[in-house]
């Protein structure tokens, strides 16, 4: 059975430099002046180490995808503190989180989200664009395709390919601007099992050659089993058993 993080308080996370990922009494509440108002995060305070692979688990509502649009930096608490590779990330502009989005964080999706126009090696590529995409760049998203299996699918356009080798290109594109940390949401969930446990395993190899932490939503008793600890969410709180 996979260890679950616990709830933790702020004098506990304190004490560890060893959290790349700090939750400190995360809310999310909607509509918070209406009588709609949901709390979709309620008082969340966790660490997560670095170089581990871990779950975020929960039924559907449970505040799994909102926690990590929060530290993924795309969306704001209400209230409460995250600290990503020792930066506040609730205290940042718009365009410094921006920043942190592209220089320490690879995002995997479920549906993929290839651009069908574009090879694999181009959608590899496509996070650097703002930059300008050199030589070198092209180099090293040609070796991160051979690292996940598809250099010989580098020209092939996304229709051109399976299930799995989307996801396999679009963990190289999460790769490619060396981040310390990759956020997959439902990262199986368009695949087969046998397909989906060879991602998943793909990731954890990753994570122990590189370092990378990677943090996985979903729902999928499978993929908790493969990881190394899990956060488990109901209406918005950590369960601590």
């Amino acid at each position: 059975m996979v260890d679950q993080i616990q709830h933790l308080e702020n004098g506990e996370l304190d004490k560890s430099n060893n959290y790349i990922i700090k939750a400190y009494n995360l809310y999310k509440i909607y509509n918070p002046d209406l009588p709609s108002m949901v709390t979709a995060l309620d008082d969340v305070s966790f660490g997560i180490e670095k170089g581990k692979v871990i779950a975020i688990a929960g039924p559907s509502g449970s505040g799994k995808s909102t926690l990590l649009n929060i530290l993924g930096c795309m969306d704001s608490a209400t209230s409460g503190r995250a600290i990503i590779d020792g930066v506040d990330i609730t205290k940042l502009s718009e365009n410094e989180l921006a920043d942190i989005r592209k220089n320490k964080i690879g995002f995997i999706f479920q549906d993929f989200l290839l651009i069908p126009t574009l090879s694999a090696l181009e959608n590899v590529l496509l996070p650097l664009i703002p930059d300008g995409i050199k030589k070198a760049d092209r180099e090293r998203a040609m070796n991160i395709l051979e690292q996940v299996g598809l250099a010989e699918r580098a020209s092939h356009k996304p229709k051109e390919l399976s299930g799995g080798e989307k996801q396999r290109v679009a963990i190289a594109r999460a790769l490619i601007n060396n981040p310390t940390i990759i956020y997959a949401d439902e990262p199986t969930g368009n695949l087969d099992t046998t397909i989906g446990n060879e991602i998943i395993e793909l990731l954890r190899n990753l994570s122990e050659n590189t370092g990378v932490t990677v943090v996985i939503v979903s729902h999928d008793p499978m993929v908790w089993e493969r990881t190394d600890l899990m956060l488990k969410l109901r209406d918005g709180k950590i369960l601590n058993s």
